[in-house]
């Protein structure tokens, strides 16, 4: 199983309960970070992926909860991300809590095996619906009874919110997740866009992208703001630089430090799970 860990030489096991805890989980990967609350600052990621570009079923995330030594202890608080494709946003004056299977049949096929969750946003000043994986769900609530998960464009948009205003008359940023990937577009502090697009290779990214680019007239002299599964010099990155005069990496950003381990970590990567803790 590929895995990944850092941690600071002053984390301890026993100390949990200064620390806050943020779990980023599907099938495709499970990857946590602690923060040491009384320093504000990250010392521990650790990342599970499965075989051979396969997934991970519910069980087999289960036994990595239990077989973990920090995924079971106790902790100040505990923050779930789950990152799905499809979800839908939902103006905050419409939305009625009943209704949210119905606003989200609009766009997505209703299946069995999901729920549908909700997250409020305050920029856009509206509701998240996503579905996710009904058993998978029922099992993160179990062991983390008092987290109410978050869609992973819930602290991006969070952030997101903190950076667009100095961004000029566009904020466009990429997020990549393992078969689909998220086009938000601000302008003038507006959302103008945001929707997720599956995508087989690297010239399915392009091509929605820049199609996207097109019908809004946008000009290939903006900012593309990139995070999640990317990295510099990686075909997406290159490619994309050949139509899009700037291409830069997007960083989880708020009143938190990271400790020295860290400093050769490519952040961008875990924007959602280490910017988690900024959601109310």
């Amino acid at each position: 199983m590929p895995f990944l860990e850092l941690f600071d030489e002053t984390l301890d096991i026993n100390s949990t309960e200064n620390y806050e805890m943020s779990v980023q989980v599907c099938f495709d990967s499970l990857s946590f970070c602690i923060l040491d609350t009384i320093r504000n600052k990250y010392i521990l990621i650790r990342s599970f992926s499965p075989e051979n570009n396969r997934s991970f079923d519910t069980e087999q995330i289960a036994e990595i909860i239990k077989k973990d030594d920090f995924l079971t202890r106790r902790y100040k608080k505990v923050h779930i991300v789950m990152p799905v494709p499809k979800f839908t946003l939902v103006p905050a004056p419409l939305f009625d809590p009943g209704r949210k299977d119905e606003y989200f049949s609009f766009n997505h096929v209703m299946t069995e095996s999901n729920v549908i969750l909700n997250n409020r946003l305050t920029d856009p000043d509206s509701f998240l619906l996503f579905a996710t994986s009904k058993p998978l769900y029922e099992l993160m609530s179990n062991i983390y009874p008092a987290a109410y998960p978050f869609h992973h464009l819930k602290p991006l948009f969070d952030q997101i919110s903190q950076i667009k205003k100095s961004s000029g008359d566009y904020y466009i940023h990429v997020h990549v997740e393992a078969g689909f990937f998220d086009l938000i577009i601000f302008k003038n502090n507006n959302l103008e866009f945001s929707n997720a697009f599956t995508y087989r290779n690297i010239s399915d990214i392009l091509y929605f992208i820049l199609n996207v680019f097109k019908s809004k007239g946008i000009k290939q002299e903006e900012t593309i703001y990139l995070s999640g599964q990317t990295e510099r010099y990686d075909d997406l990155f290159s490619n994309l630089s050949l139509y899009i005069r700037n291409v830069k990496f997007s960083e989880p950003t708020g009143s938190f430090t990271f400790s020295y381990v860290f400093n050769d970590t490519d952040l961008h990567k875990y924007i959602n799970l280490l910017s988690v803790v900024n959601c109310a």
